[in-house]
């Protein structure tokens, strides 16, 4: 049984630039991974999997001049979001398979940045410490 807990947190202004660049590379990542995903299919190739993923919106990107800045945060926020994305994806095909009750679900799409800046961490993850 997963148990989950709600937290408000009021971080400082260190703190709160440390977050705010963590969700901006968890965004970036969410959406560079949807898009990959999005061309395969357009390409008629099947979906790439998670550690395919992995490697090309996170491990390869933080080599691009480009994207090295995914480099300032730790890689814990950047895997749950591709995570969330499985899931996302996963619930969707469970909805239009019938596996799944309730009210449909639709197709995961890209996130802006004026959307809720809500993450959920493991218990091993981040203490939320500045270092």
């Amino acid at each position: 049984m997963h148990l989950r807990y709600p937290y408000r947190v009021y971080p400082t202004l260190g703190q709160r630039a440390a977050l705010a660049r963590t969700f901006g590379c968890a965004r970036v990542v969410h959406n560079d991974a949807l898009a990959a995903r999005r061309e395969a299919r357009k390409a008629g190739q099947p979906y790439p999997r998670s550690t395919d993923l992995q490697k090309l919106v996170i491990t390869e990107a933080k080599k691009t001049p480009e994207r090295a800045w995914l480099a300032s945060v730790g890689v814990d926020p950047l895997i749950q979001s591709l995570r969330d994305l499985d899931t996302a994806y996963r619930n969707f095909f469970d909805s239009v398979s019938g596996k799944r009750a309730g009210r449909p679900v639709g197709l995961p799409g890209f996130k802006s940045r004026k959307e809720c800046d809500t993450k959920s961490l493991p218990i091993s993850g981040s203490t939320g410490r500045e270092e």
